[in-house]
């Protein structure tokens, strides 16, 4: 619960003038995406969720997030997979892909011929370092958008 009125007096704190981040969330677990919700809402950032890939490039289609935060182990087409439709579309090209897995080896992280994905996080998703992943989103679009 600490962590919680942290995250609450921090999003209370944070200037109104700021880019809310766009994220997009899968996951075919209902609770997962509840829970980041709460801490997404919290942060005060913008989330849209789906339950397999499919809705997930749907969604993204229209949503265009900044941060994506995708599970590998989805039913039906894995996130691997996911990975690599996002990536051949514009908005995916443009959005922090990360992994979110509960295989914590090595080997089950990448699948034969690489990956579409710039990070890996085990799951539960610590609220740390979900806002240094934001923070890594919202840098990387704000370096696109800076003129040189």
């Amino acid at each position: 619960m600490a962590a919680m009125s942290e995250l609450r007096r921090s999003a209370a704190q944070a200037p109104h003038d700021v880019r809310r981040c766009r994220i997009l969330a899968i996951d075919d677990s209902v609770d997962i995406l509840e829970s980041l919700s709460v801490v997404i809402d919290v942060l005060g950032h913008d989330l849209m969720t789906a339950i397999d890939g499919e809705t997930a490039l749907a969604v993204g289609r229209e949503f265009a997030p900044d941060l994506v935060l995708l599970d590998v182990g989805l039913p039906g087409t894995s996130g691997f997979e996911v990975a690599l439709l996002m990536r051949a579309e514009a908005w995916g090209r443009r959005s922090l892909l990360v992994a979110v897995t509960g295989w914590a080896r090595d080997k089950d992280r990448e699948p034969p011929g690489g990956s579409a994905f710039d990070d890996y996080v085990i799951k539960p998703v610590d609220v740390h370092l979900l806002g240094t992943l934001i923070a890594r989103a919202m840098g990387a679009d704000a370096a696109a958008d800076t003129p040189a």
